[in-house]
């Protein structure tokens, strides 16, 4: 069955974002290599490290784009992302024996002591599991594209230290990004994200200059996965074209690829 194109240009695959637990979601990712979370790792590792030696106390993380807790789950549990999907696509366990199981893994992990992790997602159902499975202590249910979050959301998103993202950007814009670096009155989060090469962080990066911010591009490039149709490839490829960037050994070898950028108020 073809996958369909996002208005993006980027493969959609909300069919496996709905489901009661992540099984289907690391199959298909699985098949497609994806990579980015487990190359991200050590730099959000480090970012945690930074801004607890910078605060003095552990952060709370708040991932954007979370689905069922992947970013959270590899630093919680500091496991492998093939250790990870494994876990859920060669078990047999019903949804809520992977979430009980999840729950003790979690209580017996020791990776990261006193971080907290908040989730923000469009899929309702994988947000309650990664909730339910003690992945993330809170959740944000919205998209801040179309609009504001509640009192409720912004007070949650308000305790956030350090904003992450691995593949959400292009998905939200500016808007989203400029609504939680917002939330708090009187403070800006710390912010850390892997944005694919066919987007660029440019908008995004004018808007919290405008806010304080000052911004980062890291050495490297990032693999997220392999192209998952030719639709998509001929797509990005394109667009990459079209805005000035050569796909040369990265994005025409067959994968996307991401940069990171890290933006900090103030530095």
């Amino acid at each position: 069955m073809p996958v369909p194109l996002h208005t993006t240009g980027k493969a959609s695959f909300d069919d496996i974002y709905s489901r009661p637990d992540p099984r289907d979601y690391y199959a298909r990712m699985s098949e497609l290599d994806y990579r980015i979370p487990e190359l991200a790792k050590p730099h959000l590792r480090e970012q945690i490290a930074e801004y607890r030696a910078a605060a003095g106390t552990a952060p709370t993380v708040l991932d954007i784009g979370c689905s069922y807790g992947v970013n959270a789950a590899l630093l919680r549990l500091d496991t492998t992302l093939a250790e990870l999907a494994g876990s859920y696509t060669e078990s047999v366990l019903g949804t809520g024996d992977l979430i009980a199981r999840d729950r003790d893994r979690v209580r017996g992990a020791a990776a990261l002591p006193g971080v907290r992790f908040i989730g923000m997602d469009a899929s309702a159902p994988a947000l309650d599991y990664a909730r339910a499975a003690g992945l993330l202590d809170s959740v944000v249910h919205a998209d801040l594209e179309a609009a504001d979050p509640t009192d409720e959301q912004r007070a949650i998103l308000a305790t956030a230290d350090l904003v992450i993202s691995t593949g959400c950007i292009g998905y939200v814009t500016e808007k989203t990004l400029v609504r939680i670096a917002t939330a708090a009155p009187d403070r800006r989060p710390w912010m850390a994200h892997f944005v694919l090469r066919m987007y660029g962080f440019g908008p995004i990066e004018a808007e919290l200059d405008a806010l304080g911010y000052h911004t980062r591009r890291m050495p490297g490039e990032f693999a997220q996965r392999r192209f998952a149709s030719d639709s998509e490839r001929e797509q990005v490829l394109d667009t990459l074209t079209t805005n000035g960037i050569d796909p040369g050994g990265l994005e025409s070898e067959g994968r996307l690829y991401a940069n990171l950028y890290v933006s900090r108020p103030g530095s």
